[in-house]
């Protein structure tokens, strides 16, 4: 199914829609503020599994992200980190940036790896933050697989590609070719791990 969502004025009844379907197990594409990701809801077990057979990766071994809307999940899903480091993501965010931080707890045993960490991103995009608010928590978020070739910006053909692997397609307009920068946050220095369309300096 293709949805169209007003980029800067999301339908409140289209953004509900989308939530329940991501609440029933539903998987969907979206935009964001780089590159269309591909999402479920964090708690869906069986969706997250449905995307790590659409990726052809290991839950474990996938690289995952945790999207939400602002920092007040932080630490739900986040161990304690340091003033420093808190001090960084309210710079930095809401921007086209991923900071990887060590996982708690509360994040889905599916998703612990050996290195036991998450990533954390908070997109500059009101489709992404409306349906995170209405979802109530965070979304689950991946690349779409593939290289990032041209087919990845236009949704209508992200629909014609995906739609019998994805339950919404979210028509936001034409997204964006460069992913986001991944900073890891897990050591005593912060690392580029990723240069993408964030800026960054080391």
């Amino acid at each position: 199914m293709l949805i169209s969502i007003h980029p800067k004025d999301p339908q409140p009844r289209l953004i509900k829609q989308v939530a329940d379907s991501l609440r029933g197990g539903g998987i969907v594409i979206y935009p964001t503020d780089t590159i269309y990701g591909l999402g479920c809801d964090i708690f869906q077990t069986k969706a997250i599994e449905r995307i790590a057979w659409i990726k052809k990766v290991d839950p474990k071994k996938a690289q995952f992200s945790f999207v939400c809307a602002d920092l007040s999940h932080l630490s739900d899903f986040a161990k304690q980190i340091s003033n420093s480091t808190f001090r960084l993501l309210k710079e930095y965010l809401p921007g086209p940036y991923t900071f990887i931080l060590e996982a708690s707890k509360q994040v889905p045993r599916i998703l612990h790896s050996k290195k036991n960490t998450v990533g954390i991103r908070v997109p500059d995009n009101k489709i992404t933050q409306a349906l995170i608010r209405e979802l109530g928590h965070p979304i689950l978020s991946t690349t779409l697989p593939g290289e990032l070739v041209e087919d990845y910006t236009d949704p209508e053909v992200i629909h014609d590609h995906y739609q019998n692997l994805v339950d919404i397609v979210i028509d936001g307009g034409i997204g964006g070719m460069i992913p986001s920068t991944i900073i890891d946050c897990t050591g005593d220095e912060k690392v580029l791990v990723r240069k993408g369309l964030g800026e960054w300096e080391e």
